[in-house]
């Protein structure tokens, strides 16, 4: 395809809007409990939200959810008045006539919709994720390709490594030791952004180095 029309093409696509959402006890729902629809359902999980899956039939990952009783499942087809009182729905199914049959009442009832493997009926797209505690580091190509996202992934986790995550509990414990300390706004901001800055992340490694040598002994 000549470069022209790339270019034409990425000014008439619009910007996905960046956000992390809160999923706590937020009703979400899973069409279909395939190999597809299990990374999608544990990641929810891990948000923590209320999941319900309708499908047929389930791998025994999503079985044995369902026994732990982690999530809801209902062994039947998708029905439209399961959209009900939900926040999201991510529709993993091998049929694309569901997919769509999900997403066109999704759309009709205000209900942002994921198709798996299916950028035209997405409302949002799961990035690939770097996560290390509370930093979290989120990839999109807005569904161009995933394999770049992928990529990119496998790079930030080499460059932010598993130390971020104790950093950044120290940095939120160092950010509210200041609250009450006799310093001015000013004051304060210069010093948090001190210690997040990479000389900061040294000098907490130095510590932190110390500190797990010293427990080991």
């Amino acid at each position: 395809m000549p470069i022209h029309k790339l270019a034409a093409m990425s000014l008439n696509d619009p910007s996905l809007f960046p956000m992390f959402v809160k999923l706590a006890q937020r009703r979400c729902l899973v069409v279909g409990a395939t190999t597809l629809a299990s990374p999608k359902i544990e990641s929810l999980l891990e948000a923590r939200a209320e999941v319900l899956v309708v499908a047929p039939c389930a791998t025994p990952q999503v079985e044995q959810w369902a026994l732990e009783q982690k999530i809801r499942w209902e062994a039947r087809a998708f029905e439209a008045v399961d959209l009900s009182g939900v926040f999201l729905v991510v529709a993993a199914t091998s049929s694309t006539s569901t997919n769509q049959a999900v997403y066109d009442e999704a759309r009709a009832r205000g209900v942002l919709c994921n198709a798996v493997d299916d950028p035209k009926h997405c409302d949002f797209y799961y990035p690939a994720v770097v996560r290390r505690g509370r930093l979290q580091i989120a990839i999109s190509t807005a569904g161009a390709s995933p394999a770049l996202a992928q990529r990119l992934r496998h790079q930030l986790e080499q460059q932010f490594g598993p130390e971020y995550e104790a950093w950044l509990d120290w940095l939120q414990e160092y950010r509210n030791s200041l609250s009450g300390a006799p310093a001015s706004p000013a004051q304060r901001r210069a010093l948090l952004h001190h210690m997040a800055s990479q000389r900061g992340l040294d000098d907490f490694l130095h510590c932190w180095k110390i500190a797990q040598h010293g427990a080991l002994q």
